[in-house]
């Protein structure tokens, strides 16, 4: 697997983020959904990874938002449906904490949602230290939303 800064140009990777945000609107109550589009994937404050296999093949991708110079936001996570429990997601996650504790950052922060459709995603985290906390930046209480962050060691 190689893990390489995305291409949001590609028209492999633009189908499979919009695949995405649709999937996203459509399992989640409306205005409870936060899932970045292409427009804020661009955003200066935002660096977005892909997963590929040795033959281009994109198996994933992941984005880092910066909210202030030493907390992030991990944004954009997704596994291609064919690829999911491969080890896609957890590559991808350990890649951008790598690159989040390079960049200074001391705490990386997420949203994702309550219900069982995140379960995995929630356990993801959770086995990677990340633990439950209150909504942060722009976010406010959501009974349909999970927040979760963890402190980066140097």
């Amino acid at each position: 697997m190689r893990i390489a800064p995305g291409d949001l140009a590609d028209p492999v990777v633009v189908a499979f983020l919009e695949e995405h945000v649709v999937q996203l609107r459509d399992v989640t109550p409306p205005g409870s959904s936060h899932a970045l589009d292409l427009d804020g994937l661009r955003a200066p404050d935002v660096r977005f990874w892909s997963a590929t296999d040795d033959h281009g093949h994109l198996l994933g991708c992941a984005a880092l938002k910066t909210l202030v110079p030493d907390h992030a936001e991990l944004k954009s996570m997704r596994t291609a449906t064919t690829r999911t429990r491969q080890g896609v997601a957890t590559a991808l996650l350990r890649h951008v904490l790598a690159e989040a504790r390079t960049a200074g950052v001391a705490r990386v922060s997420l949203e994702t949602g309550s219900f069982d459709f995140f379960a995995p995603a929630r356990a993801l985290y959770a086995r990677h230290g990340f633990i439950q906390c209150a909504p942060f930046g722009d976010y406010r209480p959501d009974p349909h939303s999970t927040f979760m962050t963890l402190v980066l060691s140097p």
